[in-house]
């Protein structure tokens, strides 16, 4: 979950992470953002998000972020 987070600061610094759970839905993090953070995730988890993984409720939370990433790392 760290290292999610760290992920999410370097792409939209001065952002509580821990805390948001409407990025997408409050436009926190734009369409750009969400694509340069799927890229370093694929990079830093060995993890390929597919079309069915690109919806917001994936992306709201760091939390939803993790577990996203977890469920991809698990197939």
């Amino acid at each position: 979950m760290e290292r999610v987070i760290e992920i999410l600061e370097g792409v939209k610094p001065g952002v509580d992470f821990r805390k948001e759970e409407a990025l997408v839905d409050d436009g926190i993090l734009e369409s750009f953002d969400i694509i340069t953070l799927i890229a370093k995730l694929n990079e830093e988890f060995d993890v390929e998000f597919t079309v069915k993984e690109v919806i917001p409720e994936n992306f709201n939370s760091a939390e939803a972020i993790y577990d996203t990433v977890c469920k991809l790392e698990e197939e």
